[in-house]
Parts: C-alpha cells; sequence; structure tokens
C-alpha cells in the first residue's frame, strides 16, 4: 500500500483516529493505512454515500454530514486523532455552497473536537490552491494565502485554513497543516477521471507553454505526511507545502498519462492569453445563464493547465522529516493502471446486467 511505514509510532488502546472525507482520494487511503496500522479508525460519512470499503477495512461509521447540528459531537466522541480531508471541491458554483462545508463545518468540527477534552492531534489537508493564482517558481511557506481566491473552493480553501490558524493561536489547538497540490492516485473520482476523458476522446489542448511544472502530489506521498504530522509533537502550530519529490512539466504529465493508457499524444496548443480571453468570456455567459456546470475553460482551469506551479517543499523535508518515496514516473502508470482496471470492471458489469 502506498506510503506505508512500519517503523511508525504505536497507537495505545485509548486512541482513536477520526477521519473526515473517508469516501474520498486521500480520506480513503488515510483510513486504510491506520488500520493497518492499529489504528482504531472512525469515518463521518453523508448517508447513502459509498462505504463498503471502510466496512471492510472495520472502520466505524458515524452517518452524518458536517452541516448537521450534531454531526461532529457524535463523530468526535473519544477521537484523539482528527484528520481533516472533507471538502466541498470543484471549480464552479456560489461560494455559500463551499463556505458551508469547508469552513461552518470545519467551525463545527474544531468545536467538538476540542470540546471531548481527549483531542491530541488535528490534521488539516488544505491545499497548495490557497496561494495566488499566478506563476510560481520555488514558492514557500512565508507566503501568504490569498485571501481573494480564484473561485469557491480555493477562497474557503483559504478561510478554513486560516480559521485553524486562529484556533491555534486562541484555543491551543494541536494542529498541522499541509498544503499538497493536484493529488492523484487510485480512488480519484474528479479531476484525472474527467482528464482521462478527454485524453481519451482526442480534445485535449495544452494551455501556453508545455514546460511548465505541475505541482503533482501523489497520495502515497501525501500520507507520509499525514503520518509524520500525527506522530511530530515538536511541529504543532507549523504548515507545510506538500508535492511529489519531482515536479514535472505539463508535457511529461500528460504524456505518461496516455503512455501508461495507450492513448494518441496531444499536440494541439491554445496559446495562453487566447485562453484567458475565452476563460473569461465563458465565465461571464455562464454566470448571465445560471449555469450550475463550469464551463469548458476557467480561471481553475488555466491555472491547473496554464500556470508554472512550482512549490518548495524544503521545509517539509528539513523540518517535518517528508521524504517522498514515490516519484511520478512510477505512480502515475500505477494510477492510470488501478483506473484501466475500475473502467473493465464496470463495462463487465454492465455487460452482465444487459440493456
Amino acid at each position: 500500500m502506498p506510503g506505508a511505514d512500519s517503523s511508525s509510532v504505536q497507537p495505545t488502546d485509548n486512541d482513536l483516529i477520526l477521519v473526515t472525507g473517508a469516501t474520498g482520494l486521500v480520506g480513503s487511503h488515510v483510513a486504510e493505512q491506520a488500520r493497518d496500522r492499529g489504528w482504531k479508525v472512525r469515518a463521518l460519512c453523508r448517508p447513502g454515500s459509498s462505504t463498503g470499503l471502510l466496512r471492510k477495512w472495520g472502520v466505524e461509521i458515524v452517518d452524518g454530514d458536517l452541516g448537521d447540528a450534531d454531526s461532529p459531537a457524535r463523530a468526535c466522541e473519544g477521537a484523539t486523532i482528527v484528520v481533516h480531508c472533507a471538502a466541498k471541491v470543484g471549480d464552479w458554483g456560489p461560494v455559500s455552497e463551499y463556505r458551508r462545508i469547508n469552513v461552518d463545518g470545519t467551525r463545527a468540527l474544531l468545536d467538538a473536537a476540542l470540546a471531548s477534552g481527549c483531542l491530541r492531534r488535528w490534521v488539516q489537508i488544505s491545499s497548495l490552491g490557497v496561494y495566488e493564482g499566478t506563476d510560481h517558481y520555488g514558492t514557500d511557506e512565508t507566503t501568504p494565502p490569498n485571501a481573494r481566491g480564484i473561485d469557491g473552493y480555493t477562497l474557503t480553501k483559504v478561510e478554513s485554513e486560516q480559521l485553524v490558524v486562529k484556533y491555534i493561536q486562541d484555543h491551543g489547538l494541536p494542529a498541522v497543516i499541509l498544503r499538497p497540490g493536484f493529488i492523484y492516485g487510485p480512488r480519484d473520482r474528479t479531476v484525472l477521471p474527467r482528464l482521462m476523458e478527454r485524453l481519451a476522446d482526442g480534445k485535449f489542448a495544452y494551455l501556453g507553454s508545455t514546460d511548465r511544472l505541475m505541482n503533482n502530489t501523489f497520495v502515497g506521498n501525501l500520507c507520509q505526511a499525514v503520518w509524520l504530522a500525527v506522530e511530530r509533537d515538536d511541529q504543532i502550530g507549523e504548515i507545510f507545502n506538500i508535492r511529489d519529490p519531482r515536479a514535472v512539466t505539463k508535457r511529461e504529465f500528460v504524456e505518461t498519462i496516455c503512455e501508461a493508457a495507450g492513448y494518441e499524444k496531444p499536440k494541439k496548443v491554445v496559446p495562453l492569453p487566447v485562453a484567458r480571453f475565452l476563460a473569461r468570456s465563458m465565465e461571464r455567459l455562464w454566470k448571465l445563464l445560471g449555469k450550475k456546470t463550469a464551463p469548458l475553460l476557467n480561471s481553475a482551469r488555466i491555472k491547473f493547465l496554464g500556470l508554472n506551479l512550482d512549490f518548495s517543499i524544503d521545509k517539509a523535508r528539513q523540518q517535518l522529516g517528508y521524504a517522498p518515496s514515490r516519484d511520478f514516473r512510477d505512480a502515475m502508470p500505477e494510477t492510470v493502471a488501478w483506473f484501466c482496471r475500475q473502467a473493465g470492471n464496470e463495462t463487465t458489469a454492465a455487460a452482465h446486467r444487459g440493456p
């Protein structure tokens, strides 16, 4: 399993890890690794969500939602560790919808965790998206987050991170904040599946220079940072950028996916000024029409595919002891292979069901 470390600190009989967002990419890997390491694990899951894997691993399920009045208290009862992965993700929609989960939900969970009286660590999964939506060349944690954001997700990730910082300062919250970049790996259900679909259809085009860097972060490498944050008492109150040991270019990122999946490599390049003009125009039109889904081009997608996203992880290496073991050249093909197996299983299941 990615990122497991047999030399980790062993939990006591009194320890219990609460993982939010445990049906998602990061949360599911944290929960799986926690069980493998001998922890008692609880997950707060929305009713009707897919919890089969969690139950298979022996994870205790608490049905609820961060927006419910009583769910946080039930989830936090007896929890000594909270790994807060849950968030409303996306690049379109009213800020209020993101704020309800990402900020108000985080506040309710913070209050419940502190009120339980047994919390000894809070690990906040933030994002490199809290930085300004511009080119980055080795940006480190001394650069403040961009309080304006570029969409509801990035704005409320800044607000939720700042909320945790305030609780550290005002309430002595024993927290460590991790800022991963674009997270990929088995069980992703959001960005990478859509990207692979466009590559398979031959509809993908680069935005600007193909030599600009990605902030690629394999889920197994992020999990290594999570366990360090759980175990390192001397790092409480700190914030760390997290990514793979090597940032890769947009071209290497895309062509590695294509090679692993057997897709034709794209050659189309849309100049960045043209892409920005189209994105602004589409965003204005989509908002005017009140559309619920994002346009093909918007500010978030320009950032993901068009900007240079190189962030320093020197602080995490030197201070947290972060030593990511998986390189992109190995981790991405593993991820694509998982997607292809899933697609094959779904096709087989559909054939068995019949028309």
